[in-house]
């Protein structure tokens, strides 16, 4: 008589299963099951990877509590804050590790810093562009050391915008901008290194000084402080729904140094003259296009954002990175709106510039 493994054949009958068979494999799963409830139980996962789980635990604080990290001379707390977004990085860094080394408690640890992040940054991903609006404005720093600037005023007056703001134009690059943007801008202000085209009519252009502040020694200002000439502007725009002010502004560079830390001096002198002259404005409509050089994330800059709505952060997708061009780590170029509507917002190609250009379409 033949027989089968999990069977048993009775002489009148067909071949009955064994009971033994199916009740064997049922529990040699919930043998595993069991197992790894007991591997979890056990210590060692949590015994193993300390240094991991402290180093998630302090990543999450970081993230949670950046505005108490202090600023103080080395201005710690705003160089953390400009480049907030990339310390999320570190946790499917760590998280690798925690697997490698069967870290639970690193494994538990790190969802501190990845709620933190998502709580900072999670809108962002997500695409909130929309139709309509009444206005496309682009803003980009041109670059002084433009090797090619008529090339680039050729793709920023295919760029579709109606308002064009440019910053960082050298004297002698002007004209070039001037004749390559004539024929779509009928209407343009330049002072100093800052300009607005336009294909509606400007008036009541007057500068803003932001840079002419700091320290001089033997007559000259210290370093870190700069004296180029006008770097931002005030202009209005005739709209069919009435004037509109337009602010566009080039602030003082930063320099991080092994010695002084993060040096923001010029900057943030002109953030707060910016940020007087905004507050002072009673206008119900404000746009604000240029290069702050901070980001938004910056405490440095928040006497200025204050009832400014970022277009990227309301209507974009993603952080909007601007610069370097050629690999874009931080966004320092902004549009800024008060009582208007970002629609939608992005970051246009390189075009030869350090910087990429930025714009929105915004609706009143």
């Amino acid at each position: 008589m033949k027989h089968e493994r999990g069977s048993t054949t009775t002489a009148g009958g067909p071949a009955q299963p064994v009971a033994g068979a199916t009740a064997g494999a049922g529990a040699g799963t919930g043998r595993r099951g069991t197992r790894g409830v007991r591997a979890l139980a056990r210590p060692e996962p949590w015994r193993r990877g300390r240094l991991l789980a402290a180093s998630a635990l302090l990543l999450g604080l970081v993230l949670a509590l950046h505005a108490e990290v202090p600023n103080g001379g080395w201005r710690l707390g705003s160089l953390l804050e400009s480049g907030l977004p990339w310390l999320g990085l570190f946790v499917p860094v760590l998280l690798a590790a925690a697997l490698w080394r069967r870290s639970a408690a690193a494994v538990l640890a790190l969802l501190l810093p990845a709620a933190a992040w998502l709580h900072l940054f999670g809108g962002l991903l997500v695409d909130k562009s929309g139709p309509g609006g009444d206005l496309t404005v682009v803003e980009q720093n041109v670059n002084a050391d433009n090797p090619d600037p008529a090339a680039t005023a050729r793709r920023l007056a295919g760029s579709g915008a109606d308002l064009l703001a440019l910053v960082e134009l050298a004297p002698k690059a002007v004209q070039v901008y001037e004749q390559g943007l004539a024929e779509a801008y009928p209407y343009h202000a330049v002072l100093g290194t800052v300009g607005l085209w336009s294909r509606l009519p400007l008036g009541d252009t007057r500068p803003i000084d932001v840079m002419n502040y700091g320290p001089v020694v033997d007559g000259r200002p210290v370093e870190g402080w700069m004296d180029v000439g006008n770097r931002a502007l005030r202009t209005t725009v005739t709209t069919a729904r009435g004037p509109l002010p337009v602010y566009v502004a080039h602030l003082g560079s930063v320099r991080v140094n092994p010695v002084t830390g993060f040096r923001t001096g010029s900057r943030d002198v002109g953030v707060r003259t910016l940020g007087r002259a905004l507050a002072a404005d009673r206008s119900a409509r404000v746009l604000l296009l240029g290069d702050l050089n901070g980001t938004l994330d910056d405490r440095a800059l928040a006497g200025l954002t204050a009832g400014m709505r970022s277009a990227q952060d309301t209507a974009g997708a993603g952080f909007g990175f601007s610069y370097p061009a050629s690999f874009p780590l931080v966004r320092i170029d902004h549009i800024l709106l008060r009582g208007l509507t970002a629609t939608s917002a992005r970051v246009l190609p390189a075009n030869g510039s350090d910087h990429r250009p930025v714009a929105a379409r915004i609706r009143w």
